[in-house]
């Protein structure tokens, strides 16, 4: 049986960087909705990433 080797390649750019712009986009996506549970979500969301940003500074060692 042969095995597939593991996808090992990383995303482009760092986790922060990633987590901002998709805070950004939902936030832009929520805008474009009339207000109601779909816009909500997004904004939800958007919210949320930014909490794990901060956690994530809080965690990381000095720069």
């Amino acid at each position: 049986m042969i095995k597939k080797k593991r996808n090992r390649s990383r995303p482009p750019g760092s986790f922060e960087d990633r987590l901002q712009k998709f805070a950004e986009d939902s936030r832009i996506a929520a805008r474009k909705l009339p207000p109601g549970r779909e816009r909500e979500t997004l904004m939800k969301k958007a919210r949320q990433t930014e909490t794990v940003m901060e956690v994530s500074e809080w965690l990381m060692p000095n720069k």
